[in-house]
């Protein structure tokens, strides 16, 4: 199974949960997260906005939208 790289930029992360069908949820001005929904889903994504997600924080989003390491990685491109 593969690893997860390191240092992925926030924006691809984005990008690639929206490939997904995710969607961003309008949230306060400021907040410290970017918020991510997806109809049928009754988790939501809480996105810190740092320049990158660290390893561990991108797994336990990927355990919540229920993607594995391999589709994640084919959404990245």
């Amino acid at each position: 199974m593969p690893k997860l790289p390191r240092g992925i930029q926030r924006q691809r992360v984005l990008k690639a949960f929206r490939r997904a069908g995710w969607e961003i949820r309008p949230t306060k001005r400021g907040t410290k997260h970017t918020v991510m929904v997806k109809e049928g889903v009754e988790g939501i994504l809480s996105i810190p906005r740092h320049s990158t997600i660290k390893v561990g924080t991108l797994d336990r989003l990927l355990e919540t939208a229920g993607l594995t390491v391999e589709e994640f990685l084919r959404l990245l491109k």
